[in-house]
């Protein structure tokens, strides 16, 4: 619930003051976002089912980033900075779309204006949540982030989770912990094997 009082409960001395404040967190939010150069993080996925699954994060911006799963688990989810690309290891399946269509590329596309498209849904002591949506394009689906306040993280907020709603109605849940910023990350990590080309010999 966002920590704003209604405007019918402000006084004409109040409003100008409260007024600003979301704008003024929804700006220190998406300068948190955009302050991220390098994060590696540990994660857990939830999906809509409550299956769990966890890894390792590595981002890189602009458009980078890679999901490596627990072993066990034979998927793999990187984004080269053009297009995000789902490897099914098991069956030997590859999905590619650009980091436009996703949900993710509210975090990752370096052309989307965020804040055009992001609202303030809560903010307080605890933290900030910001909604990205773009009403004109449904199927780029919706993102929630949400950050806690920390000094070492950029803008003093830290990126804890996010919620991916993606055109199909399916819903994911990103948690994030142990998270390092400014870390050395070669382009290298956000390349692949592709599963479907016949092994060297």
């Amino acid at each position: 619930m966002a920590l704003i009082a209604p405007l019918s409960a402000q006084t004409p001395a109040q409003a100008p003051a409260q007024a600003s404040a979301p704008s003024a967190d929804l700006d220190r939010a998406l300068a948190a976002l955009r302050g991220i150069s390098t994060m590696q993080a540990a994660f857990t996925q939830t999906d809509r089912n409550g299956s769990r699954v966890s890894g390792t994060l590595t981002l890189k911006r602009p458009g980078r980033i890679r999901f490596q799963y627990q072993p066990g688990v034979p998927m793999l989810i990187v984004s080269d900075g053009a297009a995000m690309t789902f490897i099914d290891y098991e069956a030997k399946q590859v999905q590619r779309w650009p980091i436009k269509n996703s949900p993710l590329g509210a975090l990752l596309d370096p052309a989307r204006d965020v804040k055009k498209y992001g609202r303030l849904i809560s903010s307080g002591p605890a933290g900030i949540a910001i909604e990205v949506r773009d009403k004109s394009h449904p199927e780029y689906g919706v993102m929630t982030f949400r950050f806690q306040p920390k000094a070492s993280a950029p803008g003093g907020l830290e990126l804890n989770s996010w919620t991916s709603l993606d055109s199909q109605k399916k819903q994911t849940s990103i948690q994030l912990s142990s998270q390092r910023y400014g870390v050395a990350v070669s382009d290298a990590m956000f390349k692949y094997n592709d599963p479907r080309r016949p092994a060297r010999r």
